[in-house]
């Protein structure tokens, strides 16, 4: 019966330090990416308006993980000029990114 208890102790000890190294492990992995990511162009369409932002991302196999997001415009689905102004925006968006990258370097 004392072995037994021993062994489960032994088995709880190991699946604690396991836990506890896994834990630290993943903050390290989240810096690794943070040092892979790269500023780009990002849109999105919701809600009848148009964003445009700059965003520091890395892509991985989960999916993209953000690092940071700058605002660029804001534009109106319905807006008469809205080509205009997105094209505008897309032109500072990619300015801000190349001017981003440089500082990043």
């Amino acid at each position: 019966m004392r072995l037994l208890i021993l062994l489960v102790t032994v088995l709880v000890i190991a699946l604690a330090v396991a836990l506890v190294v896994n834990a630290f492990r993943g903050g390290g992995e989240e810096r690794v990416l943070e040092s892979d990511a790269r500023w780009e162009v990002h849109t999105s369409s919701a809600d009848g308006v148009t964003t445009v932002v700059v965003r520091k991302v890395v892509h991985t196999g989960r999916g993209p993980v953000e690092f940071g997001r700058q605002s660029i415009a804001a534009i109106p689905d319905d807006d008469p000029e809205w080509e205009t102004k997105y094209h505008e925006a897309m032109s500072q968006a990619r300015s801000r990114v190349a001017a981003l990258q440089i500082e990043a370097e």
